[in-house]
């Protein structure tokens, strides 16, 4: 058993490293460039950068449903699946099997997460050593789609006061009873609120 876990956490070390030390195909990198030319080299290489967090996070995942946060790098992962070999070769070294492509998905509303973000959110934050609860910052994965003015993208606001330009982290900072009122317990439904101790999974 013991031998096992050793194994185990060897072989997930690996795939870590792998994740982090790829280097994404130069033909990924023209595409961006071609689908969004108001984006440099530096702002490419931000989205590269949030496709490798993705990459990590599900990782961290172990295999349960996530849901992409960010249009942009949704945008960018899609683009590395059409290069197929590329994308099954990184697939088998970074998770062992081919990784299915999740479509971008937004909250539900402002103020509603459904289980894949909050997910998200948990583990974005667990890899950047954010403070779901009580962020400082967006993770990156939360961040670009703002940071990029992405057309249609996904804007979070750690400040709930300000909700109506996009959707608040507060509601999904939490795995329960978060301020907005998701469904799942706690909360009035009536706008922004914070985490106030819930707890997490």
């Amino acid at each position: 058993m013991l031998v096992t876990k050793v194994a185990l956490g060897v072989l997930k070390l690996r795939r870590r490293a792998f994740v982090v030390g790829y280097a994404f195909p130069v033909s990924l990198d023209r595409r961006l460039q071609q689908e969004f030319p108001q984006y440099g080299v530096g702002d490419r290489n931000e989205i590269l950068a949030g496709l490798r967090d993705w990459f990590c996070i599900a990782q961290d995942g172990s295999g349960r449903s996530l849901s992409m946060p960010s249009k942009i790098v949704d945008e960018a992962w899609h683009a590395f699946i059409l290069d197929t070999r590329a994308y099954r070769e990184f697939c088998q070294g970074a998770f062992g099997r081919y990784y299915d492509h999740v479509p971008a998905e937004a909250m539900r509303s402002p103020t509603q997460a459904q289980e894949g973000i909050r997910r998200s959110w948990r583990l974005a934050c667990a890899f950047e050593k954010i403070d779901r609860e009580k962020p400082a910052k967006l993770p990156r994965l939360f961040a670009l789609d703002a940071r990029l003015a992405v057309a249609g993208g996904f804007v979070y606001a750690l400040d709930c006061n300000l909700c109506a330009a996009g959707y608040c982290v507060s509601s999904i900072g939490c795995a329960s009873g978060c301020g907005g009122g998701d469904g799942d317990g706690g909360g009035d439904g009536d706008g922004c609120g914070g985490c106030g101790g819930c707890g997490g999974d």
